[in-house]
């Protein structure tokens, strides 16, 4: 448990650990003798789980340098970082997710304000700290392939040809570029314009089987076309596990769940097969901040209680979130204004900005082909700290 908290105090200090050992957590006030901050415990870290306060915090400063904080901002930040929430509430949609209007944070209202990150603000202000300028701590252009092509496989094309689109069968088999869904070379040109950026591709490997469908062939010759074009690009790639939930050793150490389907005992079977970055940690029905934070952060599993070596990148947001009309139905005007309102959040906290874009939503008949290009060509003017 010391570890938990050690690990959680320093991170709320972004990082600072000799700041982070002038704070107790403690709830007697001679811990102010040797320390110049008390976080005061609610007596529910490694107890019984309840959803925590989401009001700002209460500070005393009963002396000069000393405070008081009486809001448990240790708990409350254990209880989104390691997802406890989920196992207190067993809410889920039919792809058995945990969506953000079951939340307490959608519920509340407060999926837009990441909580943890003003509990930073306020516990480095309490230390005298200087807080981070403006900006992004990183920037990642991320991009699920569900699929490579539409026609350019026995049941796409059938399907095509059934539905009257043999002209495009045709032009898609004859060159891949030509496939409505390839739209890989204008999205490398697109995200070309924002250098300062990582851009991680998630791979299936799968059978493509019910919600997998379709799989690409990885060592087929249109794959193998897109892996090393992705490679000149500078792009990572990284796994897109089944939607079914089998995670096998893997040799990448990127990872995101196929549907953001995610769930405590996946989130162990990611760090039990040496993944070690998961980017999975958006709400699918709703954009924000489903970790309470901008940052990325160690997950720590609620039920052993054990600080694992799996670190959670919050989604800032993804596409099918804003347009989709069981989601949140978005014009592309409303979609534009959020999208900036997330930059400016993740910006005044010092976080990681994290895109998801599918190659399969740049179709002729989508506003994401324009809407995209906006969100770059505003992050193109951005400084990134630490690429």
């Amino acid at each position: 448990m010391n570890e938990i908290i050690e690990y959680i105090i320093t991170w709320l200090c972004y990082g600072d650990r000799t700041a982070a050992a002038r704070v107790a957590y403690s709830a007697d006030r001679q811990a102010l003798r040797t320390h110049d901050v008390i976080i005061i415990p609610n007596g529910h870290l490694g107890q019984d789980l309840v959803l925590p306060d989401l009001s700002e915090p209460i500070v005393e400063q009963p002396s000069e340098g000393k405070f008081i904080i009486r809001t448990d901002i240790v708990y409350s930040t254990f209880f989104f970082i390691s997802r406890a929430e989920e196992l207190v509430n067993d809410k889920r949609d039919k792809h058995g997710r945990f969506l953000a209007k079951y939340s307490v944070l959608g519920q509340k209202n407060q999926l837009l304000t990441p909580l943890l990150d003003v509990y930073a603000r306020t516990l480095m202000k309490c230390l005298g700290l200087t807080f981070p300028e403006n900006g992004f701590d990183h920037i990642y252009l991320t991009h699920d392939i569900d699929a490579i092509t539409q026609f350019r496989h026995l049941r796409g094309a059938l399907g095509g040809i059934l539905r009257g689109k043999w002209r495009q069968v045709k032009t898609a088999c004859n060159c891949v570029n030509d496939d409505p869904l390839y739209t890989f070379p204008w999205m490398i040109k697109q995200d070309a314009q924002v250098p300062q950026a990582q851009t991680i591709y998630f791979v299936k490997h799968t059978r493509g089987r019910g919600y997998d469908y379709p799989q690409y062939n990885l060592k087929g010759r249109d794959f193998l076309r897109l892996k090393n074009m992705l490679r000149v690009s500078g792009a990572r790639l990284g796994l897109h596990s089944s939607y079914y939930g089998q995670i096998r050793t893997t040799k990448y150490h990127l990872h995101r769940s196929h549907y953001l389907r995610c769930s405590i005992e996946q989130m162990q079977h990611l760090v039990d097969a040496g993944i070690t970055d998961d980017f999975t940690m958006g709400f699918a029905d709703h954009a924000g901040f489903r970790l309470q934070t901008t940052r990325a952060v160690r997950w720590i599993n609620p039920i052993t209680y054990r600080l694992t070596t799996l670190t959670l990148h919050p989604l800032s947001v993804m596409d099918t979130t804003l347009s989709a009309k069981n989601y949140m139905n978005l014009s592309e005007a409303d979609a534009t204004t959020l999208c900036s309102q997330l930059m400016e959040t993740v910006k005044i906290y010092h976080g990681d900005l994290c895109l998801l874009w599918h190659n399969s939503n740049f179709m002729p008949d989508s506003y994401h082909i324009s809407l995209y290009p906006k969100v770059l060509e505003i992050l193109s003017r951005e400084k990134v700290y630490d690429k």
